[in-house]
């Protein structure tokens, strides 16, 4: 093969939280055009707008990409690269259907010579052995002769403005090395070369599967130590930080898990296990524990609540989304918290800077402030996102909201424990994971 970066064209399949920020970054280089499925995505980014609030609008109005929700229009380009989402469905399975739409749309219009590369995470063998052959029934074409596949796994760090898709390390992985030295010099220009190539693609895949389920299972031991902590009336925060002075301690947080990328890649990981006959044990029961967090923070609310006579309390919960200062509410589990402290018969209202109200009544079905409440007090303030508009709050801002009387104590609990330096006064009991 003699394969050419220069004047090969490239398109961007899925344009969310992963793809935008990519076509963005390759078009300072090339030719790269941006395909999605969802007509409104295309039409807001043709716009100059990007409701995730990744790329700002004179980043948008400045690029070369193309955007576009028409495949046909895609047909010239020479690279296909996948981003789109591999969710699980709700008996926690890998839903690859997406994937699978998105490869059998390609296969309509894969050319001979054509690369497509998925950074879509997805468990060891779904590049080469569910994607590949769904593109060859659509197209007639064979994998690794006529088309080739690659896979290089993406990073994307919602929110984060340091460890962005043009600085991080990006792995590649190909069918052949002429394919993969051609994805080192195409990801390569955006980030400085800063590349790593796996030896094949399982191994790339695999990669990525372990990177989030390892990041699942430390978090999970946190809190697992958390709730035993709890027991001895510890702080972790207070233990945590005296066991990090040790130089190999790795100072995890307790906390919710959530998104569509820590709470989810495991179970592609375990899935794989099963596959092949290895019951995964530790990585389920990581998932257990975390997915578990969420009603236990509700007890800990209750039990404080009661501790203090407040009973049926009024909370108020601030933040929904699944990590801070984004709007993604997928897999939020928040909601856990949520609708665990209205069975116990609390009356909740939640309150998020970033999420969008619409959103979260059709995803989720519950009604959220779109602004903080100018009268209204509560027993409980329980802040479970540490959104910066949340930190940036005074103690006197934080009271404005609590009830003041005099016959039992409010709540303020602080799941992240971001207000500890704040000097509440003895009307508010200041509580923590």
């Amino acid at each position: 093969m003699n394969l050419k970066l220069k004047n090969m064209k490239v398109a961007v399949v899925g344009l969310g939280y992963v793809g935008m920020p990519l076509a963005v970054a390759l078009a300072k280089y090339g030719p790269v055009q941006g395909y999605d499925v969802n007509k409104k995505r295309v039409a807001d980014l043709k716009e100059g707008w990007d409701s995730n609030r990744e790329i700002s609008s004179a980043v948008l109005r400045a690029t070369s990409c193309e955007f576009t929700d028409n495949i046909a229009d895609i047909a010239d380009s020479q690279i296909y690269i996948v981003t789109v989402p591999t969710p699980i469905d709700d008996n926690n399975d890998p839903d690859l259907d997406i994937v699978e739409k998105a490869s059998a749309a390609l296969g309509r219009i894969v050319k001979k010579g054509d690369i497509i590369v998925y950074e879509s995470t997805v468990y060891p063998g779904v590049t080469e052995d569910v994607c590949g052959p769904i593109i060859e029934r659509a197209s007639g074409l064979k994998s690794g002769e006529d088309f080739f596949l690659g896979y290089s796994p993406e990073r994307i760090n919602p929110g984060d403005e340091v460890h962005t898709v043009e600085n991080i390390t990006k792995v590649v992985a190909a069918q052949n090395d002429d394919v993969a030295d051609l994805l080192v010099e195409l990801y390569g220009q955006m980030n400085g070369g800063n590349i790593f190539k796996a030896v094949d693609i399982k191994t790339a895949e695999a990669s990525k599967a372990i990177e989030n389920a390892q990041r699942d299972i430390n978090i999970a031991f946190i809190n697992e130590v958390t709730m035993l902590l709890n027991k001895h009336g510890l702080c972790a925060h207070d233990v945590i930080e005296a066991a990090s002075t040790k130089w190999n301690f790795l100072p995890f947080r307790p906390g919710l898990v959530g998104g569509h990328c820590i709470g989810v890649d495991p179970y592609y990981l375990a899935k794989s296990a099963i596959d092949v006959g290895h019951q995964p044990e530790v990585i389920l029961a990581g998932r257990k524990t975390n997915d578990g967090m969420g009603a236990y923070i509700a007890d800990r609310i209750d039990y404080y609540l009661g501790e203090n006579d407040r009973r049926d309390a009024d909370i108020l919960v601030l933040g929904f989304t699944f990590k801070e200062n984004i709007n993604d509410i997928r897999n939020t589990k928040v909601i856990d918290v949520v609708r665990a402290l209205k069975d116990k018969g609390h009356n909740v209202d939640v309150h998020d800077p970033h999420a969008m109200v619409d959103e979260v009544k059709d995803y989720y079905d519950l009604d959220i402030l779109s602004a903080l409440p100018q009268e209204k007090q509560y027993d409980c303030i329980a802040l479970m996102v540490p959104h910066s508009a949340y930190k940036e709050m005074g103690v006197e801002t934080i009271c404005r909201y609590v009830k003041s009387d005099n016959d039992a104590r409010s709540i303020v609990y602080d799941l992240k424990h971001i207000w500890n330096n704040q000097d509440f006064p003895d009307s508010v009991d200041y509580k923590y994971l």
